[in-house]
């Protein structure tokens, strides 16, 4: 028989419906979702599937991280019973791969730390993440080098000296929209102090995971109530129209990824069945909790 362990998704407040809207779920390894409770009526409560244990300890969850497959597929899976659960009820989603023994070492956890789960539950209610990226477009490229060397040449200057007039160019319009994109910033925190009860910020996205190009020199996430997310995203994106060479995303909304911890400490990690503790994100942003799979652009 293979040995098991709790996979933990996310701790959630009691709501009605809620245990037979996650058992309708298949989550990670292809595992039916449950709840288990800790025993005190309307106490917050733990999403968690079994899993086996032989992919969750530490060298074996390390070599699963460098395998992008299976990474994609927790990742997802993960994600879908998180959005689930917080379409019906206020969630605090867990690090991927969060896994504990059994659901009786679920449940004392959720015992031990029960003020603070019900304290950040409290500060969820009624509000959702949303993401905030900022990027400079790339406005003078090759095309446009040559098109000065070009204009240089029509008016009689050499091709050198058109080439280094190009290169100006360039550095000048590049300069000007990274002190755009700084405007830009300073307009979307400004922002975000006004209507958001809380702000992240995290690492800038490089490579494939920069959507839609140009470069990413913001990569933040807001936590708003539904009742000014509307506001904030409107205002957010009219705050760049008049600045060259940037471009804002506004996604979500999303299950409060970024905002996660207890107050007063991190959220739990959890134990593998060696003792160590292997709830680690993997490298630039690939788990939800950096930014939930198949984010798309605010049109």
């Amino acid at each position: 028989m293979t040995e098991e362990v709790a996979y933990v998704y996310a701790v959630l407040r009691p709501a009605e419906g809620l245990d037979a809207a996650l058992g309708a779920l298949t989550g990670v390894a292809g595992a039916p979702v449950r709840l288990v409770p800790q025993g005190a009526t309307d106490a917050p409560v733990a999403a968690v599937s079994a899993v086996p244990a032989q992919d969750f300890r530490e060298d074996a969850l390390r070599r699963h991280l460098e395998d992008l497959t299976w990474l994609e597929a927790v990742a997802r899976a993960h994600h879908d019973v998180i959005e689930a659960a917080a379409a019906r009820t206020t969630v605090l989603p867990l690090r991927l791969a969060t896994v504990y023994l059994d659901d009786d070492r679920v449940a004392a956890v959720l015992r031990e730390q029960a003020d603070a789960f019900s304290q950040a539950l409290r500060r969820l209610a009624g509000r959702l993440e949303w993401g905030v990226k900022i990027y400079v477009e790339s406005r003078a490229d090759a095309r446009g080098a040559d098109e000065t060397v070009a204009a240089g040449a029509a008016e009689g200057v050499s091709p050198g000296r058109a080439y280094l007039r190009a290169r100006r160019s360039q550095r000048h319009a590049r300069d000007e929209s990274y002190r755009a994109a700084r405007q830009a910033a300073d307009r979307v925190e400004a922002i975000g102090r006004a209507l958001a009860a809380d702000h992240a910020r995290h690492r800038v996205q490089q490579g494939e995971l920069a959507v839609g190009g140009g470069e990413n020199v913001v990569n933040d996430a807001y936590l708003l109530s539904r009742e000014t997310a509307a506001d904030f995203r409107s205002q957010v994106l009219g705050a760049v129209r008049d600045l060259p060479g940037v471009r804002v995303d506004v996604t979500g909304p999303w299950a409060p990824y970024s905002f996660t911890a207890p107050p007063g400490g991190d959220a739990p990690g959890g134990d593998a069945p060696g003792g160590e503790p292997p709830g680690r994100e993997p490298p630039d942003g690939d788990a939800p909790g950096r930014e939930p799979p198949a984010a798309e652009r605010a049109p």
